[in-house]
């Protein structure tokens, strides 16, 4: 085949078909988990995430994935284990078929031992376990079981692809730290659905832990910018004030900068990635396409009252962050102008005064040049006297008379020299 592709081309187009959804029959018992690095900046150790995966797949003889995979899916025991790696998270699914006796017993998350758990190059962001039953024929008797396993304060209850299945859940954690959810599936439907239902639910919940981090930041962002808005403000208020001085409110100012500039660069990337988020578990919410059942609340009116309230903090507390740091600057761009035409008119000032000091000492070079041309006039007639009285003595001429005949000369030829040095000097 002649090599006319990019060779980027079929990676990209097998990236498409990379994460599969899973498929379920009916009854089965699934169970999830996310695990992320607490820190935000600290760099992920894909090596051991790699480490963990196969010390599970180790403990039950299954192959291993191809190095650097992002994906794999391969039998643990009776489940079937779905990895995937993510930006910010490693997620593990297992899929067993079957239910326990009890429902959402805390055993079936024994498929992740616990002591595996512990070492995990990470913590735990969500823990979910499914439960995938036959929809019951009678609406009473399902509206039973949900009333006996979720606390109906925040119950949310839909009927969701066109129904095919019933999902419900409290979005509460139980006391084994597990979120629950129920799949309620019609008779006759594919296990591929099935799938696709019950890996929608999962992706819900991870990304709106993952989005509510956000909050978290946003609260202790809010903290900061409470303690900075008074003191911008204040600052702003006094610009005009004549008795402080430009370049001491400038100073502060810029430290209020410098703090904005830190807090806005530590949480830009959560804040992205929050607006991320919340855009995905929108999208897989709208995807289930819920209808209401017996006049309980839906996914969507859930996340619109309990969720939707945290977005908007995080939106509003990010907004704010700019509005704040383009108040310091626009503060910052008049006070440097104030200081400008402030030193401005100091360099007027000291300009005009070196201009009258040069002007004075152009005054006093003017009189020492011409007590000079006087002093020097006065010793070069003097010696001058000494060389012409002897010469013209003999002529009958008086020696005042010989020497008011050479001061007038004298004095000319000392202007003259004077001049041409300084003339030679400019």
């Amino acid at each position: 085949m002649p090599d006319h592709d990019h060779p980027l081309r079929y990676a990209l187009v097998n990236e498409l078909h990379a994460r599969p959804f899973p498929v379920l029959s009916v009854p089965s018992t699934a169970v999830f988990i996310a695990i992320k690095q607490p820190d935000d900046t600290a760099p992920r150790d894909k090596a051991s995430e790699r480490a963990h995966l196969l010390s599970l797949l180790d403990r039950h003889g299954s192959t291993h994935p191809q190095p650097d995979s992002t994906h794999f899916s391969g039998p643990i025991g009776r489940s079937e284990l779905k990895w995937e790696s993510h930006t910010e998270f490693v997620t593990y699914s297992a899929f067993t078929p079957g239910l326990s006796a009890r429902a959402f017993d805390p055993f079936d998350a024994e498929v992740f031992p616990e002591d595996w758990l512990e070492a995990a190059p990470g913590k735990r962001v969500a823990s979910v376990l499914l439960r995938v039953e036959e929809l019951p024929a009678d609406e009473g008797d399902l509206l039973a079981k949900l009333e006996g396993w979720f606390v109906a304060e925040s119950l949310a209850v839909a009927r969701v692809v066109e129904g095919a299945a019933v999902v419900a859940s409290d979005f509460r954690i139980d006391s084994a730290g597990h979120m629950r959810f129920a799949v309620f599936v019609r008779p006759g439907t594919e296990p591929r659905r099935v799938g696709r239902i019950v890996q929608r639910l999962c992706e819900i919940e991870t990304y709106r832990a993952m989005s509510m981090i956000g909050l978290i930041r946003a609260r202790e962002m809010g903290t900061a910018l409470n303690r900075l808005d008074p003191r911008l403000s204040a600052l702003m208020a006094g610009l005009d004030a004549q008795d402080r001085k430009p370049d001491a409110a400038l100073h502060e100012l810029l430290t209020i900068a410098a703090e904005l500039e830190h807090l806005a660069v530590g949480v830009s990337f959560r804040f992205g990635a929050t607006l991320a988020y919340e855009a995905i578990v929108t999208q897989r919410i709208e995807s289930l396409r819920e209808a209401r059942v017996n006049g309980r609340q839906t996914f969507g009116e859930f996340m619109m009252r309990r969720y939707d309230p945290a977005m908007r903090t995080v939106k509003s507390t990010d907004i704010r962050a700019r509005s704040m740091s383009e108040r310091a600057q626009r503060a910052a761009e008049l006070l440097r102008t104030r200081v400008d035409v402030e030193r401005s008119e100091q360099n007027q000032n000291l300009l005009a005064s070196m201009d009258r000091r040069a002007d004075q000492a152009l005054r006093l070079q003017h009189t020492v040049e011409g007590l000079s041309v006087v002093a020097v006039s006065y010793y070069a007639v003097g010696l001058a006297g000494y060389v012409v009285v002897p010469l013209v003595e003999d002529w009958g001429v008086d020696k005042p008379w010989i020497l008011a005949g050479l001061t007038p000369l004298v004095i000319g030829l000392v202007w003259l020299m004077l001049r041409r040095i300084r003339a030679g000097m400019s």
